[in-house]
């Protein structure tokens, strides 16, 4: 296979892979989409402890339409609370709430395993060169973004 072809085995590999993993994670809890997992997650993991709509969209790369249409979602089961920003009334703050805390905090060993079951068959070193990969990937992606705003703008 020559590199082309090993390039287009890799996109559509991302591709495929990411349907697939989206039907397993959403098999692993009835109570939470995998898409919503990642929009906890990275609430979580952010800076600040109740980021905006389009701070979150921005981060997972998705519009800020579907994020608003998730918060909404948890919201009503009560993981998140939409909270208007003091500053400004138009904007919305995303706060994790203690139910979705000590939800998670509960559900940790169950996504352990998930996790070591995905990368079973990995090495340290492949671990750590799919790591780079990904992060190198995620670069470029940013970086073609860009680039096409920037033309669009004109």
């Amino acid at each position: 296979m020559n590199e082309v072809e090993k390039k287009a085995y890799i996109f559509g590999g991302i591709l495929t892979l990411a349907n697939r993993l989206q039907v397993l994670g959403d098999k692993l809890d009835e109570n939470v989409t995998l898409k919503q997992w990642l929009l906890i997650a990275i609430i979580s993991k952010h800076g600040r402890p109740s980021p905006t709509i389009s701070e979150v969209a921005e981060m997972i790369g998705n519009s800020r339409q579907n994020v608003k249409k998730m918060a909404l979602i948890l919201e009503k089961r009560g993981f998140v609370s939409l909270i208007k920003d003091d500053q400004d009334a138009r904007i919305y703050r995303i706060h994790l709430t203690p139910k979705c805390i000590a939800y998670f905090e509960s559900r940790s060993d169950k996504e352990i395993q998930f996790m070591n079951a995905l990368f079973d068959t990995f090495d340290e070193n492949l671990t750590s060169g799919l790591y780079e990969g990904v992060i190198k990937l995620a670069y470029n992606i940013t970086r073609m973004e860009n680039t096409h705003d920037e033309e669009e703008r004109g």
